[in-house]
């Protein structure tokens, strides 16, 4: 994690994960990339093909500059290396070219959540980098104060696609010396016996050397509501999963568990492409 991207809108939100991720570079060493998109209307994004209105759009772009500026200031940000790039894009197809071109480590987002129509239809810009981001996407949803996890819920099957993932898992838990709380939930339409549940856990395992370590089984009606209801149940500090990318019709039928967790969770979610 030496390499962190910081998307801004300038919001609340944006603000909780800036200072997530200031703690987090601290900590390893790292440097922060605050990411600014400025997402214009449709004739504005024309001229700046055309060259029309150009005064328009640097008055938008020195807004941003100064707000900018502002963050720099702030105490949490000191002894930082931080760059700061203002993009005229698409918010999440900005975020994930940037973080392509700058080979970042980790994405942090701040997120209000969706619901409803929106949730089906559109969408947060959150959502959306969860599911295409080759990289891990954390996400906030409130003032965390001191960033400190010692307790790591990460859900899972457990099976062989798993394991790339875990991989990335188990390394963030390292960097925080955080004890990783693996839980598999059971539902009445994917149910497993115990011992093969605890066997399946044990087998997965034995390919990995992880030294803080719990694992759990937990019956519930359907998975996002069993990860929830555990994280609660043993104090967790945040909540780790895998994400397929589903796209198009296939995510719209089957939808995703961790965008669903991303939108639904209180506590912060971390995400890890298979």
């Amino acid at each position: 994690m030496k390499k962190i991207l910081i998307p801004t809108d300038f919001s609340q939100n944006a603000e909780y994960a800036l200072k997530v991720a200031a703690q987090i570079a601290k900590k390893n060493d790292g440097e922060i990339i605050l990411l600014h998109m400025l997402e214009l209307p449709h004739q504005a994004s024309d001229a700046v093909g055309t060259g029309s209105d150009i005064p328009e759009l640097m008055f938008f772009k020195n807004a941003a500059i100064n707000k900018l500026e502002e963050l720099m200031d702030e105490d949490y940000l000191d002894g930082l290396k931080v760059a700061e790039i203002i993009q005229f894009e698409l918010a999440f197809d900005g975020i994930l070219k940037i973080s392509q071109i700058n080979n970042v480590d980790l994405i942090v987002m701040g997120s209000h959540g969706a619901s409803g129509y929106k949730e089906m239809f559109i969408g947060s810009n959150a959502e959306k980098v969860v599911r295409n981001s080759e990289v891990p996407v954390l996400i906030i949803k409130k003032d965390e104060g001191d960033f400190d996890v010692n307790n790591f819920v990460f859900a899972s099957d457990f099976g062989k696609e798993a394991k790339k993932p875990f991989s990335k898992a188990l390394e963030f838990a390292n960097k925080f010396d955080a004890t990783l709380k693996l839980v598999m939930i059971n539902t009445p339409n994917n149910f497993k016996s115990t011992k093969v549940a605890e066997d399946t856990m044990k087998d997965f395992l034995s390919d990995f050397n992880v030294n803080k370590v719990t694992t759990h089984i937990y019956n519930e009606t359907n998975v996002e509501k069993g990860i929830l209801n555990f994280a609660d149940s043993v104090g967790a500090d945040l909540i780790g999963m895998s994400t397929h990318g589903r796209k198009g019709l296939s995510h719209f039928f089957n939808g995703s568990i961790s965008e669903d967790l991303v939108n639904h969770s209180k506590l912060p979610v971390v995400t890890f492409k298979i």
